[in-house]
């Protein structure tokens, strides 16, 4: 995964547990204090598989990414239609679609993760718009 693919996100730590991920970084069980934290991470979200699944699927989102081209967006409007985007991953839209195609053809963007679009994309679609 590249860099650019990833989000970035601020913790506050208590001073004791900060200097146990030191302890056990200084010791050579993790890398640094980015290693232990996304692995610490990927432990949690392991345990928690099953939940997600089945929230997932209970509530129709689509896992991992998805993007929206300016070809998606005319064919829904072609076939009068309204998208109803719901991701956990990576929602995003093509910087060549312009707001009004979007605010023609999407009624709502749940997104528990990033979503990426132009500044005054995501400003067009700011009402219809809910996101981690």
């Amino acid at each position: 995964m590249a860099t650019s693919d990833l989000e970035k996100i601020t913790i506050n730590m208590a001073p004791v547990d900060l200097g146990k991920v030191d302890l056990l970084v200084r010791e050579g069980f993790y890398q640094n204090r980015t290693d232990f934290i996304r692995t610490a991470i990927r432990n949690q979200i392991s345990t928690h598989a099953e939940t997600v699944r089945e929230t997932v699927s209970r509530k129709e989102l689509v896992y991992g990414l998805q993007h929206y081209a300016r070809r998606d967006l005319e064919a829904v409007r072609a076939a009068g239609e309204m998208l109803e985007i719901k991701v956990v991953g990576l929602a995003s839209i093509a910087d060549d679609v312009e707001p009004e195609l979007a605010l023609a053809t999407i009624g709502s963007i749940v997104v528990l993760g990033a979503f990426r679009a132009r500044p005054e994309m995501k400003a067009a679609l700011a009402d219809r718009t809910r996101s981690s």
